[in-house]
């Protein structure tokens, strides 16, 4: 094992053993937010279709404007990253503070336009949908609004404390945020039946509770950054331009790639409600081959950004190389593992009878088509990100959702017939053109050229 893992996971800038010990937290995080997400819409299930439905609905939307948020916060951990590699830990600390400042402040413009357009909003995108329906799922956006600033400050400490290599403490901040709210579900949904209204209370309480225990650790506990409040407050517009050259591009793509699924989803409502309530226990499960996975793409980002401070492309390259392959292996294997369990798994769901054989058909064709086409679609971009090559991955990934997955999805769910079943097939189709792109890409050489930091002379800690 050790010459295994020596031979394609030890390089000059990075030793196997560091990559563990980034991944197993990440891993370990990835394993409770979604198992944790499992047992939260098992829970909202027990409200009914009605509640399921709705929370389906607004997750679309809240996915897409949390995945921006997330986007920018990578921008930071992108910049961190690359700044710890050359050595430079006084820019570190600077490109920490800024990276900390700019994300909850987009969270908080988020939330204030979103709530006072909900209406609007909610009849464009959901117009379709049922009374009942639609009354939820008022509440569950307004609620989930008033949580993303809490949201913002966790995720933006969180991806910092990535770039640095101390995932441990990601993964704590990420426990306390998820525990907290399958707890409170607990006493909310299932004690209290609050149903969707007792889901938001709980939302919002465990993500500012864990938003104030990351500013605490940040200016008490924290002995590498040395970030103070001040410096959080205090907007250095030479790093939110370098946080921000990574960011906007991937933040963007975010926006056109998960607002193309939620187009499929306002297909998805046309359909039914038990077309939604199909698609959103169908997409539950299928998060949960993808842990591994998640945990490798998102400590691509660290490793190759580090790399690429160092200017060590054939590591970069290398250690790419390497994921990719162990990224197919594991959805593999995960695969193998959860088809058998699928009744037992889709039991926590209370589904309707009609629609458990379309999950299963669904499920099967995902577990099958992503061994060889998710990792080149979704963890190589993540590496051509950390090197600087934003914009071509945003580019490229907006063109194929809008192109392939929204158009071919719409021609084969609603003018075809295919119904929910159609919609995934584009998925899929769409992960095939998304592997091939990037794959070109990567065997080229322009994605390494990027210059995302600059080299400064000062290396000294902030005092």
């Amino acid at each position: 094992m050790h010459v295994f893992l020596e031979k394609y996971f030890s390089g000059e800038s990075i030793k196997y053993t560091q990559i563990i010990a980034l991944f197993v937290p990440i891993l370990i995080d990835h394993v409770f937010l979604v198992g944790l997400n499992l047992l939260n819409i098992a829970m909202i299930s027990s409200s009914g279709v009605a509640a399921i439905s709705a929370v389906s609905m607004i997750d679309t939307l809240n996915i897409l404007l949390i995945s921006a948020l997330v986007a920018v916060s990578t921008g930071g951990t992108v910049v961190v990253a690359q700044y710890k590699g050359s050595g430079n830990d006084l820019m570190v600390s600077k490109a920490a503070a800024s990276s900390i400042a700019l994300v909850p402040l987009l969270a908080s413009s988020i939330s204030l336009l979103l709530i006072a357009f909900h209406t609007p909003v909610l009849n464009f995108l959901f117009g379709a949908a049922t009374e009942d329906v639609s009354i939820l799922a008022r509440t569950y956006l307004i609620g989930s609004c008033i949580s993303y600033f809490g949201f913002a400050i966790v995720e933006s400490v969180c991806g910092v404390m990535r770039g640095i290599g101390k995932t441990r403490v990601s993964l704590a901040l990420s426990l306390i945020m998820n525990l907290s709210y399958v707890l409170l579900n607990i006493v909310f949904i299932n004690l209290l039946d609050m149903g969707v209204l007792g889901m938001t209370i709980a939302a919002n309480v465990s993500r500012y509770a864990a938003a104030i225990f990351a500013i605490i650790y940040l200016v008490k506990l924290d002995n590498t950054l040395y970030i103070r409040i001040r410096d959080i407050v205090y907007m250095n517009f030479s790093m939110l331009r370098r946080i921000l050259f990574i960011g906007i591009p991937f933040a963007l793509e975010q926006l056109f790639f998960n607002g193309g699924k939620m187009l499929t989803q306002v297909f998805i409502v046309s359909l039914g409600t038990y077309a939604i309530a199909t698609g959103a226990i169908s997409g539950t499960i299928a998060s949960l081959f993808l842990v591994p996975s998640m945990a490798l793409s998102q400590t691509i980002v660290t490793v190759v950004g580090q790399c690429m401070g160092r200017q060590n492309v054939k590591d970069a390259r290398k250690f790419t190389k390497s994921f990719l392959w162990l990224s197919s292996f594991s959805l593999l294997i995960m695969g193998l593992i959860i088809i058998p369990l699928f009744h037992p798994i889709v039991g926590l769901f209370h589904p309707p009878a009609e629609i458990v054989n379309d999950i299963f058909v669904i499920i099967l064709i995902v577990a099958i088509v992503q061994i060889p086409l998710w990792p080149t679609s979704f963890l190589l971009p993540s590496a051509l990100r950390a090197a600087g090559d934003s914009t071509f991955t945003s580019i490229s990934a907006m063109l194929s959702m809008w192109l392939i997955r929204v158009i071919l999805g719409y021609m084969l769910g609603i003018v075809l017939h295919f119904g929910i079943l159609g919609i995934y097939v584009a998925m899929c189709c769409e992960w095939g053109v998304r592997s091939a792109i990037f794959l070109w890409r990567y065997y080229g050489e322009q994605w390494h050229k990027h210059r995302v930091i600059e080299p400064v002379s000062e290396k000294s800690v902030p005092q």
